[in-house]
């Protein structure tokens, strides 16, 4: 008789998490099928990501005759994972939970009435589904889709949520035909890329809008040095953008920073890091790049040279950055608004209504793929993974070992300065 040992926390199917004892400390292994124990990252309230979170071992669960056990093989941290562990997000699982929207795995055992999947298939689940950052999770055969093995793992685990997005707005608001252009800002975010890449593809233009940037270094001193040697104190301030750009622009005696552990190495390295950002989107295919400050101008079309006005445009960040996409929009066109990134509302002129007649819609996946577009998308999913599979889609990412699952989190909240998509590595 198979004896296997009992872990202090156990998980139901639901998602709660619960004390077990035995007198004995052992099981006997029955006739139902269950996973291995697992180690995940849990947070039993909401708040602060780097403070609710903690990862902790969870006893198997029964795999039921519908169901799929699945090994983790890579899941991503992105920011609707930590909206929901600070609960924020519109949609959240029930506490306590397990954090992981999106990711990929291979079938390590299934249920008995289980027909399309085997063990060793690997699988993404589409829709995407709560409960991914552990490294063996139990879900009904419906949730998953089977990929190609071929695939990247990184690419595997993160297709289903921003590349598919930005597929499903070139093709789901505005009939866009070869020649076309579309405008968006927000553009190095990997959504904004993937469109790039996904409009080029298809020969449409694209018009980019990305923020002011600077270059940081990590040295932890705070203070500000003049050429003649004055040193100015600033411990008792925060490290805001815009407080930065004052002290800059004001203060242009300066030649650097250091403020808050972070190093600005004057005005021009607000341009070299612009200049950077810009450099990456020309080579995956961007036709034009501004900066938010090179658009403060009279007449916006003028930078145009010979690309066509937009019929579409896409919002991630809001306040004034989704005023310089409308701005862009040709008469009659669309502003697809995905993310608010700013925290800032959106403000429409009158005038933008009446004389050009512009419309504003929204985009939200996790509604899309509630819906019966569930199979359309995933064969959209096939499509995006055949062209990471050939070179035509790429973002970039670090993946990360699972163990060090705290430090890809103070990565992907911003902690260390500006961090490539974090991928957890099981």
């Amino acid at each position: 008789m198979a004896l296997i040992m009992i872990r202090s926390v156990a998980t139901s199917r639901s998602g709660f998490f619960k004390l077990k004892r035995s007198s004995s400390g052992i099981r006997a292994f029955s006739s139902l099928l269950t996973s291995p124990p697992s180690k995940a990252v849990v947070y039993e309230r909401h708040g602060p990501p780097d403070a609710v979170t903690r990862v902790i071992e969870m006893e198997g669960v029964e795999v039921k005759e519908k169901d799929v056990c699945v090994k983790m093989l890579a899941a991503p941290i992105n920011p609707s994972d930590l909206n929901r562990i600070e609960g924020v997000y519109p949609v959240r699982p029930p506490l306590p939970a397990v954090g992981g929207y999106e990711g990929v795995g291979e079938v390590l055992s299934v249920g008995s009435a289980v027909k399309h999947l085997s063990p060793g298939d690997w699988v993404i689940p589409s829709p995407p589904s709560s409960g991914m950052w552990q490294t063996y999770t139990v879900k009904e055969e419906s949730v998953w889709h089977k990929i190609s093995k071929d695939t990247p793992v990184e690419y595997a685990a993160t297709i289903t949520v921003n590349p598919l997005t930005s597929l499903r707005m070139l093709q789901d608001f505005v009939t866009l035909n070869t020649g076309d252009c579309i405008v968006q800002n927000g553009a190095t975010s990997i959504v904004g890329q993937c469109i790039i890449q996904l409009a080029r593809l298809r020969g449409i233009h694209s018009i980019n809008i990305i923020r002011d940037r600077c270059c940081f270094s990590s040295k932890p001193l705070v203070f500000a040095s003049s050429s003649s040697g004055v040193m100015s104190r600033f411990d008792k301030l925060n490290s805001k953008l815009p407080l930065l750009f004052f002290a800059i622009e004001f203060l242009p005696r300066w030649n650097s920073i250091r403020l808050a552990g972070l190093h600005l190495q004057s005005t021009s390295s607000f341009r070299a890091g612009s200049d950077e950002a810009k450099e990456m989107l020309k080579r995956l295919g961007a036709d034009e790049v501004f900066t938010e400050s090179q658009l403060e101008v009279k007449n916006i079309k003028d930078l145009l040279t010979n690309l066509p006005e937009p019929a579409l445009g896409f919002n991630c960040v809001g306040g004034n950055s989704a005023s310089l996409v409308l701005k862009f929009l040709r008469h009659g066109g669309t502003m697809v608004t995905y993310g608010g990134m700013s925290k800032k509302p959106i403000t429409v002129s009158t005038s933008s209504f009446i004389f050009k007649d512009l419309s504003l819609r929204g985009f939200w996946l996790q509604k899309l793929m509630n819906s019966d577009k569930v199979n359309e998308s995933r064969n959209m999913i096939d499509h995006l993974l055949c062209l990471a599979q050939e070179g035509k889609l790429k973002y970039e990412m670090e993946l990360v070992s699972f163990d060090d699952f705290h430090t890809a989190l103070d990565k992907a909240l911003g902690k260390l300065g500006s961090q490539p998509k974090q991928v957890l590595k099981f």
